[in-house]
C-alpha cells in the first residue's frame, strides 16, 4: 500500500526512533509502500526496548500507561501507550461491541485479570465506558473467589460476562456444581485465546441462554486489530478495524502477500496511528485466512512460530529454547519442537524432544526453570486452567518437518476449533 498516512508515520519513526532508523537505513527516503518494508524481527525489536532505556520509542513516555506483554522475569516485555493512543484504541474497540452482541441496558461483568501490569481488565473497562449503547459495568475481576463472582452475578442480574475462555469455563464448572445454572446471562464475551467445542458444551450447561462471542482481536504489543462480525456463527472470524489498522497475511514459507480466500498466512500488523511505540509490519504470532478480502474479514486458525499461547499464558519460542538449553546440563536434547494441544477443556504445552533416551533430570530441571522464568505458567497450572508441561521423547526423525522444504516446524498447533 502507498498512503500519505503511512508516509508521514515512516518519516516520524525514521527521525525519532533509533531502531527504525537503523532498520530502514537502506531504503529510499521517500518510501511509502508497506510491502517494501522489512518485517519486524521480534528478538531485535524487544532487544531494542527496555524499561530504563529504549531505542525503539520515538520520544519520552511522559503521559499514558504501561503494560507487561510477556517475556521472562529477567527480560520482561512492556508495551507503552500515550493517553491519547489508549483512549482512541478503547473508543475504536468499543465500536465493535454491538456486533459482538452487546445491547442497551446490559449489565456487564468484567472477569478479566487486573493488576501486575495486565491490560485485559483495564482495557475492557475502558472500552465499555466508550460503548455506543448504555451499559452498567460490574468490575469483578479474574482474581475474585468464584463464590463471590457467582453471588455478584446473581445479585446484580448480570446479562453479559467477559473473560478469557479458561476463566469462563472454570466459572461454568463452579456454577454447574453449586447453583446449577445462571439463565439471566445471555452473552459470554471472550478474548485472548480460542474457544473450543468442549468448552462450549461446558458453557451451555451453566449458561443455557448465553451466546459465546469474541469481544474482538487484539494484543498488548500489536494493539487492537479487528472486531467481531455481527451474526457470524464462527467466533474465529473478525473484520479489520478501519483503514488505520492494517492486517497483512503472508505465506509462511515464501513471505508473499496473500489476497485469495482460504489460504493460510502469517498475520502481520501495522498501526498507522500509534507513534510513541510504533508497530509497523509486526508478526502477531497467529495464522489466519481471508474469508472476504474486499471487506477485510479473516478467520483465525492458530498460532504461528513467534510464541506458544497456552490458555492466557504466552511463552515465546526463543525464551523456551533458552530455558531448555539452560536445563540441558547433560546434553540430552538434540533438538526440540513445541506442540500445542487441547484436551479435557484445557490447553497443554508439550515439548517434543529429539534425544537418545528420556532424561528425567532434564524434565525436572526445565519445569523448575520455566516456573522461575515464567511464573504465570505455573500459577495457571495450579489454578487448574491449563495442563502441566508435558514431554515426548522421540528419535532424530520424530520431529515434524515441512514436507516441501525439509525444515523443522518449530511450533505445531494441534488444537482444532
Amino acid at each position: 500500500m502507498t498512503d500519505p498516512q503511512l508516509a508521514d508515520l515512516l518519516a516520524h519513526v525514521r527521525e525519532h526512533s533509533p531502531f527504525y532508523r537503523d532498520l530502514y537505513a537502506g531504503l529510499p527516503g521517500d518510501v511509502a509502500d508497506l510491502s517494501a518494508l522489512p518485517l519486524i524481527d521480534h528478538t531485535a525489536y524487544w532487544g531494542a526496548h527496555g524499561i530504563e532505556r529504549s531505542d525503539l520509542l520515538t520520544g519520552p513516555h511522559q503521559d499514558g500507561i504501561v503494560f507487561k506483554t510477556g517475556g521472562t522475569t529477567g527480560a520482561p516485555r512492556v508495551s507503552v501507550y500515550t493517553r491519547d493512543e489508549w483512549r482512541a484504541m478503547a473508543r475504536r474497540f468499543a465500536d465493535g461491541l454491538p456486533a459482538a452482541g452487546v445491547r442497551a441496558g446490559d449489565r456487564v461483568a468484567n472477569l478479566f485479570y487486573a493488576g501486575e501490569l495486565y491490560s485485559s481488565f483495564v482495557f475492557t473497562l475502558n472500552a465499555f465506558q466508550e460503548a455506543p449503547v448504555p451499559v452498567v459495568q460490574l468490575p469483578i475481576g479474574g482474581a475474585a473467589p468464584l463464590d463471590f463472582t457467582i453471588e455478584t452475578l446473581r445479585d446484580f442480574r448480570a446479562t453479559v460476562i467477559s473473560a478469557p475462555p479458561t476463566s469462563l469455563c472454570r466459572l461454568a464448572r463452579q456454577v454447574a456444581e453449586t447453583v446449577g445454572t445462571l439463565p439471566q446471562v445471555r452473552l459470554a464475551l471472550f478474548a485472548g485465546e480460542a474457544f473450543y467445542g468442549d468448552q462450549l458444551a461446558l458453557m451451555a450447561a451453566a449458561f443455557p441462554n448465553a451466546r459465546v462471542r469474541s469481544i474482538g482481536y487484539a494484543s498488548v504489543d500489536a494493539g487492537i486489530l479487528a472486531g467481531p462480525v455481527a451474526d457470524e456463527p464462527d467466533t474465529r472470524v473478525h473484520e479489520v478495524f478501519g483503514t488505520d489498522k492494517v492486517i497483512e497475511l503472508l505465506d509462511p514459507e515464501s513471505g508473499e502477500p496473500i489476497t485469495e480466500e482460504g489460504r493460510p498466512g502469517r498475520v502481520i500488523a501495522t498501526d498507522l496511528v500509534r507513534r510513541l511505540m510504533p508497530v509497523i509490519r509486526y508478526p502477531v504470532g497467529d495464522i489466519a485466512e481471508w474469508v472476504d478480502y474486499p471487506r477485510r474479514r479473516f478467520r483465525l486458525l492458530g498460532r504461528s512460530e513467534e510464541g506458544a499461547r497456552v490458555g492466557v499464558v504466552t511463552v515465546y519460542l526463543e525464551d523456551l529454547r533458552a530455558m531448555a538449553a539452560r536445563a540441558d546440563r547433560q546434553g540430552a536434547v538434540g533438538d526440540l519442537q513445541v506442540v500445542l494441544r487441547h484436551r479435557e477443556a484445557k490447553d497443554e504445552l508439550l515439548l517434543r524432544l529429539a534425544g537418545p533416551a528420556r532424561s528425567a533430570d532434564f524434565e525436572r530441571e526445565l519445569v523448575a526453570v520455566l516456573d522461575e522464568a515464567r511464573p504465570m505458567f505455573g500459577a495457571e497450572v495450579r489454578k487448574g486452567n491449563i495442563h502441566p508441561l508435558a514431554f515426548e521423547w522421540v528419535g532424530p526423525d520424530g520431529l515434524d518437518i515441512n514436507p516441501r522444504t525439509g525444515k523443522l516446524i518449530r511450533l505445531v498447533d494441534q488444537r482444532a476449533n
